[in-house]
């Protein structure tokens, strides 16, 4: 085993969850091996073509990353551990939400796809893939949008930010990619209702955690009605500029927004969720030209770090 790859516990966590068959020719190539292979790119950033031998052809590895970062394979995976965590108690519900911006100039020059939906082989078209389908990705929600591929100009150049939320211990729950010049609280109400923990049993999934924290750049009245609407608590502070506002109008302006200390210092867990992304450099800078695979190379380190915490 290198370094890095699937210990054999990590092994048997994940091997239930996996696709049985590719849909076009019998089974998959080891699983194992090639998922190791995917890993090995996301914790080091290499190029596809630079991977070691010992994970089998290139080729292979990268096409099975990019099929499964458009079907939603990835996600799916990352949702059945976080469901096995929750069975056993073991998700921490107060959670944050922040984001990271960076991308390499290998990131940009994809080419033109007009569509941007995912189409199944076979003449379906939308919905979720099976267990055993294979898709022709095209843009899946939450790995482009209106910015083409998740990429921004900025003085700097290329930026692609990638919004998250993550859960008291330090795992990340949801992920998005946006270009980098994308204002985060755009973006909040799409990462929250992104959050769907599966049940052990009958149920709908989990989607409303027991309170959240995130910053100012977050502070608009939107947002607050949203999160009160469904009835999660909340903690944000007040924009200086609002406050100013709403002293100015008196007893009209209303009352003061509720906040709470103790629960803010609590949101450095999102900052620590970033810090352990980050020790993955193929998520610390965007290498991948389509918003959608970057967004399955995030996934896949988000699934690592529910699998080693």
């Amino acid at each position: 085993m290198g370094r890095g790859d699937l210990t054999d516990v990590e092994w048997e966590r994940l091997r239930p969850f996996l696709p049985v068959s590719n849909g076009r020719c019998g089974r998959w190539r080891d699983h194992r091996q090639v998922i190791n292979g995917i890993l090995h790119r996301v914790r080091t950033g290499v190029q596809w073509r630079d991977l070691p031998e010992r994970f089998g052809p290139w080729k292979t590895v990268y096409e099975r990353h990019r099929l499964w970062s458009g079907d939603g394979t990835w996600e799916r995976l990352l949702q059945q551990v976080q469901a096995a965590a929750d069975a056993v108690g073991e998700i921490d519900w107060e959670i944050s939400v922040d984001s990271i911006v960076r991308a390499h100039q290998h990131a940009a020059g994809a080419p033109h796809q007009p569509a941007a939906d995912t189409f199944l082989k076979g003449g379906r078209r939308g919905g979720t893939p099976g267990r055993d389908a294979v898709a022709e990705p095209r843009r899946p929600p939450g790995g482009g949008g209106a910015g083409g591929e998740g990429l921004g100009r900025s003085r700097g150049g290329f930026t692609s930010k990638l919004h998250l939320s993550a859960d008291g211990f330090c795992r990340p729950l949801s992920l998005i990619v946006t270009p980098g010049q994308r204002a985060d609280c755009t973006q909040f109400i799409a990462v929250l209702e992104r959050i769907r923990v599966p049940r052990g049993g009958p149920g709908r999934p989990r989607v409303r955690p027991d309170s959240l924290a995130a910053d100012k750049a977050y502070s608009n009245g939107r947002i607050r009605e949203y999160l009160r609407r469904r009835g999660i608590r909340h903690t944000i502070p007040e924009k200086s500029d609002s406050q100013a506002a709403r002293l100015r109008k008196g007893s009209r302006g209303g009352r003061p927004i509720g906040f709470d200390e103790d629960r803010y210092k609590k949101r450095n867990t999102v900052e620590r969720t970033i810090n352990r992304l980050k020790q993955s450099r193929a998520v610390a800078t965007r290498y991948d030209k389509r918003g959608y695979i970057y967004l399955g190379t995030a996934t896949a380190a988000a699934l690592v770090i529910w699998l080693r915490t």
